[in-house]
């Protein structure tokens, strides 16, 4: 049995269907994990401030995993690596790897030694409306700053594992990552309190590293530490890499200042915000994560060689598929917003206020979920083009129109007579304290929207992309989604009666036999407008995924 799991997680795996819907497999895999790991956390604390502090407390050290682990990123690194790979011998691709390596351990060491001294500072600075608990807030920071060690060490291994086209190997790492905080909230809090928490992250964020390790020991592209850099050889990754750390972290920013906002709203208002955006990004990391990640080798690999025909057409095809899926889950995600919540969060000192706020949020957030998944390919092909300056302009555009759109609803939230109750209204919050933090999602969506909107209307440009299907296209989506949305929503109306909804059980029932419904519906609409994507998905799941070879044995690696 052992071996069989082994062998699975080696598996070599090419095609950008199979590669995507294994990558999907393993990422719903790991965010059942995380949702099973927020429910833990809502149940133990609620919308309160001891989350309100956990969750602020990752903002610096994920914005520091982002500035360093994009410049180790399988997305920077890889064109470089392949370039350098020349037939049997790695040696120059090793040898790239191992100064990024030994850099990366020379100087996150001084830098998180940095904050770790200054972090009394830097939270006082940053987040005034936590001020009271900074000295705990200032602890978890200082425990968290190995997080992003170890992350980027396990981004680096993942060039290798990429390359290798290990995609499930790759994608067990989130799931390990998840289990660690899982243990943190249900062995080490109960020893440690809230450092606790944090103890298990980073012990999540080791066993992401540690996974990868027997592949790259055993691979040609094996690296270590040097003393000898070239630094033509670095500068000229610098050059690509810089501007797409500055693009990542942007967004690291925006989720810092949101989180210093709703640090100033009603306690809870950071936990709630955090809740929404971890169940919205369950969905974005299945489809838009799983396609972009699926697509950018081979997009790289085909830019390289000039096949600018099939470069638009694999991106083409990504657009086609993250629409497919995209608008029918953004229609049930609002209808079966509350079910959803509440099931997966709605235990202990979470509350029904709790779960109201949570799922307004959620649905102001899911808005966007098509615009962030063509956001996350769009920015991946321009990668694989070595085109990084432009998603980092757009990119920063848009950070900065999301926060002003937070900061300008908020505003006029407090200012605007009316204004609150017609929101709280439409979203179904009368009543509940603390919905001023729905200002939040609905700026962060508006953002988002119009950064893809202009960086999509980039891409069509510069890579020459049709876009004449697109109307179409979407309006097929779209009718599926409404169908599965009146679907679920009948359903939903039509069991309210027969469950008692006040119980896990009856609610649980309620929101399974609505999703059921709302997916009968959307598939009965795509098969009635005769959808080619569809048939597509049949041919590649039954045709070629489960015929993948097996390429290393646990023996081989091990």
């Amino acid at each position: 049995m052992v071996r069989r799991v082994m062998n699975l997680m080696y598996k070599e795996v090419r095609g950008l269907h199979q590669a995507a819907y294994v990558l999907g497999i393993f990422a719903f895999g790991s965010q059942l994990l995380a949702l099973i790991r927020d429910r833990m956390l809502a149940h133990e604390f609620g919308a309160g401030i001891e989350l309100d502090l956990y969750y602020t407390a990752f903002r610096i050290p994920d914005l520091l995993y982002v500035i360093f682990a994009s410049t180790l990123s399988v997305y920077v690194l890889i064109p470089f690596v392949a370039k350098r790979m020349q037939g049997d011998d790695s040696s120059e691709a090793r040898y790239l790897l191992s100064q990024m390596f030994s850099i990366f351990l020379l100087v996150y060491t001084l830098v998180a030694g940095t904050f770790f001294v200054f972090a009394p500072y830097i939270v006082g600075y940053l987040f005034p409306g936590l001020a009271s608990d900074s000295d705990t807030l200032v602890t978890l920071i200082r425990i968290l700053l190995l997080q992003p060690l170890f992350l980027g060490l396990s981004s680096l291994f993942g060039v290798v594992t990429q390359l290798s086209h290990r995609f499930i190997l790759y994608a067990v790492s989130p799931l390990l990552y998840n289990l660690g905080i899982i243990i943190g909230i249900g062995v080490l809090y109960p020893v440690f309190g809230l450092s606790g928490l944090v103890y298990g992250v980073v012990f999540g964020a080791f066993m992401h590293m540690a996974v990868q390790v027997p592949l790259v020991q055993k691979s040609a592209l094996h690296f270590g530490y040097v003393t000898k850099i070239n630094w033509s050889d670095i500068r000229s990754v610098l050059s690509v890499s810089i501007p797409r750390a500055f693009t990542l972290s942007m967004h690291q920013f925006v989720l810092l200042i949101l989180v210093g906002i709703a640090g100033s709203m009603t306690v809870g208002s950071v936990a709630v915000f955090q809740f929404a955006y971890n169940l919205q990004s369950v969905p974005l990391a299945v489809i838009g994560a799983s396609y972009s990640t699926a697509a950018f080798p081979l997009l790289a690999d085909l830019f390289a060689q000039s096949k600018m025909d099939q470069f638009r057409l694999y991106v083409t095809t990504a657009l086609r598929h993250i629409i497919f899926w995209s608008v029918p889950i953004i229609a049930l995600i609002i209808v079966l917003r509350a079910q959803m919540v509440r099931v997966v969060l709605g235990s202990g000192a979470f509350d029904w206020g709790d779960t109201r706020l949570t799922a307004a949020v959620l649905s102001l957030l899911a808005i966007s979920l098509l615009a962030q998944a063509i956001n996350l390919l769009l920015i991946r092909a321009f990668y694989a083009a070595g085109r990084t300056s432009i998603p980092f302009m757009v990119t920063l555009f848009g950070s900065v129109l999301s926060v002003a759109s937070v900061l300008l609803l908020y505003f006029v939230y407090h200012t605007a007579p009316g204004f609150d109750h017609k929101i709280e209204g439409l979203m179904r919050v009368v009543g509940v304290p603390g919905s001023e933090v729905m200002v939040i999602g609905l700026g962060y969506s508006i953002g988002m929207i119009l950064q893809t909107v202009t960086l999509f209307y980039i891409a069509v440009r510069k890579f020459s992309i049709q876009v004449g299907w697109l109307g179409g296209h979407f309006l097929k989506s779209l009718l599926a989604g409404l169908v599965g949305a009146f679907f679920a929503y009948i359903t939903l109306n039509f069991f309210v009666e027969g469950l008692n909804t006040s119980r896990f059980l009856g609610i649980f029932l309620q929101g399974v036999l609505g999703s059921l419904a709302g997916l009968v519906g959307v598939i009965g609409a795509y098969r009635l407008v005769r959808s080619s994507e569809l048939n597509e998905i049949y041919k590649s799941v039954h045709g070629r995924m489960y015929k993948a070879r097996i390429v290393a044995s646990q023996d081989d690696v091990l």
